[in-house]
């Protein structure tokens, strides 16, 4: 029979005590080293990911933009005056010659106020006319009396040499020569003063007659306009091309103001290419720089001819020229893509793009392990950049591999598996 020891409860009492002080004391530590633990690599597709591995050599520095084919070469077709569309012979699209009517205008005041500049200017060539008979008669009339006044002169004069021989001979009164010498004389001033008016009266209708050609070249002048206007209501192309559409296409019946563009005219056949560059990248490029204007259809050389002062939309315009042969595909308003090279790096380490990666920044990358299991995030700064590469300045080394796809949702992870 066993006797029970009196302090075998009491000790084990003592024993289950001091178990639940140290499980009470473990939680803690047990909950910081849980709380400490790193997350378990998350697995991803590598079939999934863009990987590129860390070279070293020459590197070219591009930029690229979209934009399109717009001819250097083009015209507005104004109306040179107010009227009404009445027909439209020519559609966008349609090659042109100088004088092919594009459409034609309709305008009852513009033909009213032609007729009347008409009839005005026959009206002041008649009273040209009309003046110069007049001025004419006036001075045969002048010329008459001027020779009547002449004829009596030599007359005159002839009579007081008669008289004054007579009366040196005694034969006849010394008083009649006289008065014949002074009648001579009188009518000898009467010449002078004749010719004189008829010189005046030349140098007046000269200038009467001028003033009246003035009045009727003033009317000639604007009846020539008012026909000119239309004659114009005939719209030409005036340049030899395609017609281009609008971006606000006028219609038959619609009223236009003179100024108001009715048509432009291109030369598809000398094109350009209006690139839009994010205003970031626009400060390296300059003028004569090479680039190549993909059209989808083929791949065209050129080189940079103007950029665009201003920003619009976040953007600055760059026309490039053209050289080579045109694609068969190629025509105004073509989207296309263009690549402008800026320079060439000798002997700098690069990569291949990230998603994120900018230029002159610090960005955080996946890099793959030598076994290709796994790969760890570190920190890579990087230099100048291109369209899909770009310098890489610390944190990598020459044949690293590194992950370029968007990894954003892997923020929170250092490490992650390569299935």
């Amino acid at each position: 029979m066993d006797i029970p020891r009196k302090d075998a409860r009491k000790k084990k009492i003592i024993r289950r005590i001091l178990i639940l002080v140290a499980i009470l004391a473990a939680i803690p530590a047990i909950t910081v080293g849980l709380s400490r633990l790193k997350p378990a690599a998350p697995g991803v597709e590598m079939s999934s990911l863009w990987p590129d591995s860390v070279k070293r050599g020459e590197m070219l520095r591009e930029v690229r933009g979209l934009g399109t084919l717009v001819p250097e070469d083009t015209m507005l077709i104004p109306a040179t005056t107010d009227g009404r569309i009445e027909r439209i012979d020519v559609k966008p699209g349609t090659p042109v010659k100088a004088n092919t009517v594009v459409m034609v205008l309709t305008s009852p005041e513009l033909e009213t106020a032609t007729l009347d500049a008409e009839y005005a200017l026959k009206a002041a060539e008649a009273d040209y006319q009309n003046l110069r008979v007049t001025l004419e008669k006036m001075q045969i009339d002048l010329e008459a009396n001027a020779a009547q006044i002449g004829a009596d002169f030599n007359t005159a004069k002839l009579t007081a040499d008669r008289d004054a021989a007579l009366s040196k001979e005694g034969l006849s009164s010394s008083l009649d020569a006289k008065i014949s010498a002074v009648k001579a004389e009188q009518l000898g001033q009467r010449v002078q003063l004749e010719q004189k008016r008829l010189m005046i009266n030349k140098d007046a209708e000269e200038a009467q007659l001028a003033a009246q050609k003035v009045k009727v070249e003033q009317l000639r002048a604007e009846y020539n306009l008012k026909k000119s206007q239309l004659d114009q209501l005939k719209v030409k192309a005036g340049f030899d091309g395609m017609l281009q559409q609008l971006p606000t296409p006028v219609e038959v019946g619609q009223k236009v103001t003179a100024g108001t563009p009715l048509g432009k005219v291109a030369q598809p056949s000398h094109l350009k290419a209006e690139l839009k560059i994010a205003e970031t990248q626009v400060k390296d490029i300059r003028p004569g720089l090479p680039a190549v204007i993909d059209t989808r259809n083929g791949l065209i050389d050129g080189h940079v001819s103007r950029i665009d002062p201003s920003v619009l939309n976040g953007t600055v315009t760059v026309d490039v020229s053209l050289k080579g042969p045109m694609p068969a595909a190629a025509r105004p308003d073509l989207s296309v893509d263009g690549t402008i090279q800026l320079e060439k790096l000798e002997n700098v380490v690069y990569v291949g793009r990230p998603v994120f990666g900018q230029q002159d920044s610090s960005v955080q990358l996946f890099k793959i392990e030598p076994e290709g299991k796994y790969a760890n995030k570190v920190k890579v700064a990087f230099g100048r950049a291109s369209v899909n590469t770009i310098e890489v300045k610390d944190g990598l080394q020459v044949g690293d591999k590194v992950i370029l796809s968007d990894m954003s949702s892997y923020d929170s992870y250092d490490r992650i598996r390569l299935n």
